[in-house]
């Protein structure tokens, strides 16, 4: 099973218990190689050259997926629009279509520069679209969901255990997604908290909207 990564601190819990849980180096080797952004992974997923992958949640249409994903409950921190020139970010199709959506105008920022971004710019006015989106419509946000071609049951196996609170990050992994990212780990640990990745029934039903409103925009 070719399994397609994103290669963001926000999948950072999940990858963990992967490693942890997964017993086949193939396996593990083939969920390593295969990382990147979302709107590469998308891309890559929907030409079938992974078997399942986390797609961004617009690229999610017609597509087979389990009730797990990469959810905002309020707050997000690392999808951000900085009021101004309109200027989308080319590595998610989501957080450019949820600005539109939203109706507003600005700099999207995504994934863990945004994180960066958000702490080491206090002073600078920054939207928080996730939050923007849970003031307007009274939902989490789901930026992603699990999606599959095939193995559908092995993929259930592999994410049917997985419970956020159980894991533990080791301090040497956080420390190298710290230097690489500019994030402290301090800061690494509270953005955390505000992911979760469980499709319940009011993520499923602000998904369905998402997509809706993206649909009457022309959005895809």
């Amino acid at each position: 099973m070719i399994f397609a990564k994103i290669d963001f601190i926000n999948l950072l819990p999940f990858h963990i218990y992967i490693k942890k849980n997964i017993q086949s180096s193939q396996l593990k080797s083939i969920i390593e190689y295969k990382k990147s952004y979302p709107s590469y992974i998308n891309n890559k997923f929907k030409k079938r050259k992974v078997d399942s992958a986390f797609i961004s949640s617009i690229a999610s249409r017609n597509e087979k997926y389990l009730d797990f994903g990469i959810v905002a409950k309020n707050e997000v921190l690392s999808v951000l629009l900085i009021p101004g020139k309109q200027e989308t970010d080319f590595q998610s199709q989501t957080s450019n279509a949820l600005a539109k959506v939203l109706d507003l105008k600005g700099k999207v920022i995504i994934g863990d520069k945004a994180l960066k971004f958000y702490h080491e710019n206090p002073n600078i006015l920054k939207i928080d679209l996730a939050k923007q989106w849970q003031d307007k419509y009274n939902l989490p946000f789901v930026f992603a969901v699990l999606c599959f071609n095939k193995n559908q049951t092995k993929l259930k196996s592999i994410t049917k255990k997985f419970n956020k609170k159980h894991i533990k990050i080791p301090q040497y992994i956080l420390e190298q997604y710290s230097k690489r990212s500019g994030v402290s780990k301090k800061n690494i640990l509270n953005y955390l908290t505000k992911i979760d990745y469980n499709l319940g029934i009011k993520e499923k039903r602000a998904l369905k909207l998402f997509l809706k409103l993206t649909k009457e925009k022309g959005l895809k």
